[in-house]
């Protein structure tokens, strides 16, 4: 028997077939007709070259090949159902899946802490892979389903295939040490492109935002320090009197990490957008469908700010 051109659905017939002793019960259990299970038995009967179920007074019992066939037949379609089918939910509380995701360091300060004391909770078993990647590399990544998740500001990201959920936008702010002497509330454009700053270049980033609005208004200020980092930001801020403008949720948990003072800056600040991304091939995954709503649920519309700009 080729199996290429076996009709498949008349295994389920068979195992009905099989499990009820009739072609009246089988109708019922399957919403069929009793022609068309008769008719599905005849054509199974010719496949098999043999008759699999012969009339035993009000029963049908099964031939000797009809009972070998019963056990792998029910493993089959309970591996189709469980290993296949069973794919299309997701329960979170008994998962062990590991999620990656896609963000820069900074927002990994913004949207772990918070996430990951939700998952201890509600997910315990789920585990976090967080990845910084160059932009092409990404949606790369987000087409081959290496990457769940994109979160942040991420304007690469924009081919159809790449769908998104705005979460909030974000001004910047400034941080100095909390005792400098000229970085305080209300002072002047002047006094702040005359201080040293610490400058952040990452490209594709949300600081380019800012930099892009200094040109627009054709500003100019005293760079000491350009680094690729954050990270090493509120400690050489705290121990100087350069500054540095960063994302407003950003500067806050700065503050809380060294003995900083957060404070707008003397111009009109860009917003920016941070949105969760994912690719179209994961539209309907149900455990990347279950993340996504929680991270809403966590930041669709707050400020993850600890401290206010």
């Amino acid at each position: 028997m080729n199996y290429r051109h076996f009709d498949l659905n008349l295994l389920i017939v068979l195992d009905a077939l099989l499990e009820e002793g009739g072609v009246n019960a089988t109708a019922r259990r399957l919403g069929m007709s009793q022609p068309n299970v008769s008719f599905a038995l005849s054509k199974l009967r010719a496949q098999f070259e043999d008759e699999l179920l012969i009339r035993d007074g009000n029963t049908m019992q099964p031939t000797a090949l009809g009972q070998s066939v019963r056990e792998p037949l029910r493993k089959m379609l309970a591996s189709i159902e469980d290993e296949i089918f069973a794919q299309r939910t997701f329960d979170p509380t008994s998962s062990d899946r590991r999620f990656t995701i896609s963000t820069s360091d900074i927002g990994e300060l913004v949207f772990l802490p918070r996430l990951m004391a939700e998952l201890a909770v509600r997910a315990p078993g789920i585990t976090l892979q967080s990845r910084s990647m160059a932009p092409d590399e990404l949606q790369a990544a987000m087409a081959d389903g290496a990457v769940d998740l994109a979160l942040g500001y991420f304007p690469d990201l924009d081919g159809s295939n790449f769908l998104t959920q705005k979460l909030f936008d974000h001004p910047f702010a400034c941080i100095a040490r909390a005792d400098h002497p000229h970085a305080n509330v209300g002072w002047s454009l002047q006094t702040f492109l005359g201080l040293g700053h610490i400058v952040v270049a990452q490209r594709g980033r949300s600081q380019e935002l800012f930099e892009a609005k200094l040109r627009e208004m054709g500003l100019s200020r005293r760079i000491q320090l350009q680094s690729p980092h954050f990270m090493s930001v509120p400690l050489l801020v705290a121990g100087s009197d350069l500054i540095s403008t960063v994302p407003a949720a950003v500067g806050g948990i700065f503050a809380t990490m060294a003995h900083l003072k957060v404070i707008a800056p003397p111009l009109p600040s860009p917003m920016i957008s941070l949105q969760q991304f994912w690719h179209r091939r994961a539209q309907d995954d149900p455990a990347v469908l279950w993340l996504r709503r929680l991270i809403a649920e966590l930041f669709l519309g707050r400020d993850p700010s600890p401290t206010s700009a």
